[in-house]
């Protein structure tokens, strides 16, 4: 089994440089958008984990700052290796939360009651 480009060679040393960056500066999930409390250890699914944005597998940079997020472990899970579609709006822009954008089940500003 190989191991990925961030796990191993020349990204290794700069993959964890940068996590370190990310545990010590971020306090958000990028995903959910929701708090990260750093106390939690892994296994559990709350835990504090680093995603990469672009996944590795989709061509992402393994060790590059900005292709990497914090994010809680089941977020990430859920995430997997799936890029979100961030293709702008022209006429009106998503509200983005974290790095994807948001499913609105109705458009408010139309509403009238």
């Amino acid at each position: 089994m190989a191991l990925r480009p961030d796990k191993q060679g020349p990204h290794r040393v700069a993959y964890d440089k940068n996590r370190k960056r990310l545990l010590k500066t971020e306090n958000t999930c990028g995903i959910c958008g929701k708090p990260i409390d750093k106390t939690i250890k892994s296994p559990d699914s709350m835990s504090p984990v680093v995603d990469h944005i672009i996944p590795i597998s989709k061509g992402g940079h393994p060790s590059d700052i900005e292709n990497m997020q914090l994010a809680h472990r089941t977020c990430n899970g859920q995430k997997s290796d799936k890029l979100f579609n961030n293709k702008q709006n022209k006429q009106q822009e998503p509200k983005v939360l974290g790095n994807r954008n948001l499913p609105q089940s109705n458009n408010w500003t139309a509403y009238k009651s």
